[in-house]
């Protein structure tokens, strides 16, 4: 058997068992590639207030209450301000959805409906776990990483039996673009070629980046070749702030709370386009003050979004001191270890945002091109099989 017949094979049989986990991925990728964009525009309504005649912002403190004393079942865990002044500010619940507090007249408002909403957490449960439960996650997260991997191993093995043996043009063209054909067959293999084809490289990228999502010894391996040494905590460097020996303050000294925080985030990062208070207790909606779930005083952290930052995901992130509201760490994007802007940037490359809309809209494509090779790959697999048994029959 040749080299070439080997990698075929190779092809042909991991696309066979992982092409159900593949189409899977691919389609709910193709749909989460704009999640942001489609949640906002289906609650539109009440993510949009009318500045005029209103000339001062209510004080977050006094918002919160407000969504305390109409949603008192709420479980606030961050707070979304915008230097828009048309935005209203976004108490965000988790995967629960979010409230929307007018900042100039204190009105509280809910989405007319979590439709979208839920239809997106379905998608994301479906794109990581298979949609399976709690108990079961972890078998579909491994399922869907060996999907994955095998979807890289069938892009580039599908670019290296997609390069000719012969440069002939009539060969060619009908590999680089859609042909009229006579058969179901011949229709099928030019659709595999030429998707495959524009869509691999992108694939190729897609698959990458979400290693280190899948697996804990990519996102460590990234950390190795940079040359750094590798994190012992199992969250995000960002998921949690650094331990801080805050000062010593009298028992029951409260949070100055989230005003003070946020106007330490404006006075320190003056060109802010969106400041996200992170909330360290999400019982505790209005002060943003110590976890009453940990032992002791916990810093709270504001991430800060700024105008033409690059990539577009790029965030400053403050460490504030939950008394003072005074600064213990700024961290700002390009000043982070290079192991650490390189696990952002696979983050965000995976869905297309570090590059904006343009990249989200090739990594959705790309996707829903991956559905496409799928459904050709097995109408491919399954016209060999026919011949193969006509043969055989012969």
């Amino acid at each position: 058997m040749t080299f070439r017949k080997s990698i075929f094979w190779l092809h042909l049989i991991a696309g066979l068992i992982a092409g159900l986990s593949i189409a899977i991925m691919c389609f709910t990728g193709s749909v989460l590639a704009f999640e942001q964009e489609i949640v906002a525009f289906a609650e539109r309504e009440v993510r949009h207030v009318s500045p005029a005649n209103h000339s001062t912002r209510l004080p977050l403190s006094e918002l919160a209450e407000r969504v305390s004393f109409t949603h008192p079942e709420a479980k606030v865990t961050a707070i979304a301000i915008s230097s828009d002044p048309s935005a209203a500010v976004v108490f965000q619940l988790g995967r629960d959805g979010a409230l929307y507090a007018n900042p100039y007249t204190g009105a509280i408002a809910a989405p007319a409906t979590t439709r979208t909403r839920d239809f997106m957490h379905l998608m994301e449960d479906w794109h990581r776990w298979l949609a399976l439960s709690d108990e079961q996650r972890p078998l579909g997260k491994a399922i869907n990483g060996a999907g994955n991997l095998a979807f890289f191993v069938l892009a580039v093995t599908g670019l290296f039996l997609w390069w000719p043996r012969k440069w002939r043009t009539k060969g060619l063209k009908r590999s680089l673009w859609f042909i009229r054909t006579d058969t179901a067959k011949a229709r099928d293999w030019n659709w595999h070629n030429v998707i495959g084809l524009w869509s691999a490289p992108v694939l190729i990228v897609l698959t990458l980046t979400a290693l280190p999502i899948s697996y804990r010894w990519a996102g460590n391996l990234i950390y190795t070749l940079a040359g750094e040494e590798v994190p012992t905590r199992t969250s995000p460097p960002r998921a949690a702030g650094p331990d801080f020996a805050l000062p010593v303050v009298p028992e029951g000294t409260p949070s100055v709370g989230p005003d003070a925080f946020l106007a330490t985030a404006q006075q320190t990062i003056p060109p802010w386009s969106e400041i996200i208070l992170r909330l360290s207790d999400s019982r505790n909606p209005q002060g943003l003050g110590p976890d009453s779930r940990t032992t002791g005083p916990q810093p709270v952290t504001v991430s800060v979004k700024t105008q033409g930052s690059w990539p577009r995901t790029a965030t400053t992130s403050l460490t504030l001191n939950p008394y003072t509201a005074e600064v213990l760490q700024k961290e700002i994007f390009g000043e982070l270890t290079t192991a650490r802007q390189i696990r952002s940037w696979t983050r965000f490359l995976h869905t297309g945002e570090a590059l904006g809309g343009g990249g989200q809209l090739i990594a959705g494509l790309a996707s829903l091109g991956g559905c496409f090779l799928v459904y050709t790959g097995f109408a491919l697999a399954w016209h060999r099989f026919v011949r193969w048994r006509k043969a055989r029959s012969a």
